[in-house]
């Protein structure tokens, strides 16, 4: 498992479930889980070992959700309250983050073997077309999107740099260093109403202040093992995953950009790529057991 999607207006959390070749749909008031099957998957071989890939990443849409498929390179379109699949659109190179667009109705999917985003036309919820390719310096790695100044966020991981991109013109405006070394930049969250950006790390997360220049305000370690991370800005709490280390970091932002440790909860190993519901309960992945772990403000999982 690897990016997860909440979706705020029907409660629910969309996890694409990979080598099973299906989504699952967690619904957050009763539990209730729901399957959607019928996804393509394939088997590749990575340092000797078979794996088999499927359905991993998701966003949530207007009334659509779309999934991205490592199996068979696409990403579709599915009906966020009938979950009936809809249009699929086939892509020239494997599809990781999946990132919908509320002010141009469009869907950014980043393709880190061809060092590209690819945009795709979602104006139809159910309607999926290639608009046009992002070509950039280095493989792009986690997203965010500030639809009020029209900017979409992602990293180079193998540069080491954090960027800004025009929702418009689909050029970099922005392209500051991330300082996070060998591993390079993982997730990125935004404060909108502050305009702080967070950067996530292997082992930690950085704030940049995104009005001068990208300039590091503050940071807090969290344990290694980092990807994806959340931030719920009505509490101004941010949920960072470390799967190697298996706790779950909870901090708190104040209007100077400094980062202060709320708690940090004992999670499982491989637990990462936290999603956060309004009242501040985050469901983590866990891959290696197949489950999702959810663990409710200041108590245990």
């Amino acid at each position: 498992m690897d990016y997860i999607a909440y979706d705020r207006a029907h409660r629910r959390v969309w996890v694409p479930a990979g080598n099973t070749g299906s989504v699952d749909v967690i619904d957050v008031t009763t539990g209730k889980v729901s399957r959607i099957e019928g996804f393509p998957t394939s088997e590749v071989e990575r340092r000797g070992r078979k794996r088999t890939l499927g359905p991993s990443s998701a966003t949530v849409g207007d009334s659509a959700v779309y999934v991205g498929n490592r199996g068979d390179n696409t990403v579709c379109a599915l009906d966020a309250e009938s979950f009936q699949k809809g249009a699929c659109v086939k892509l020239a190179a494997m599809p990781d983050a999946v990132a919908f667009v509320a002010s141009t109705k469009e869907v950014w999917v980043t393709t880190p073997s061809e060092k590209a985003i690819v945009v795709l036309e979602a104006s139809a919820p159910q309607t999926l077309t290639v608009k046009t390719r992002i070509v950039l310096e280095g493989q792009p790695e986690g997203f965010t999107v500030d639809d009020s100044r029209g900017v979409f966020f992602t990293n180079l991981e193998d540069k080491d740099r954090t960027l800004t991109i025009d929702l418009k013109t689909h050029q970099v405006s922005a392209d500051w260093p991330s300082a996070c070394g060998d591993g390079g930049p993982k997730g990125l969250a935004l404060d909108r109403a502050l305009d702080l950006l967070f950067v996530a790390c292997s082992d930690r997360v950085e704030v940049m202040d995104v009005g001068h220049g990208g300039k590091e305000l503050s940071r807090i370690e969290t344990g290694a093992g980092v990807d994806d991370i959340a931030y719920l800005e009505s509490r101004r709490q941010l949920y960072v995953g470390a799967a190697r280390a298996a706790k779950l970091t909870v901090a708190s932002i104040d209007g100077h950009g400094s980062l202060k440790l709320v708690e940090a909860v004992a999670t499982a190993a491989g637990a990462r790529n936290a999603v956060v519901t309004e009242q501040g309960v985050a469901y983590l992945t866990d891959a290696p057991e197949g489950k999702l772990l959810v663990v409710s403000p200041s108590g245990p999982p």
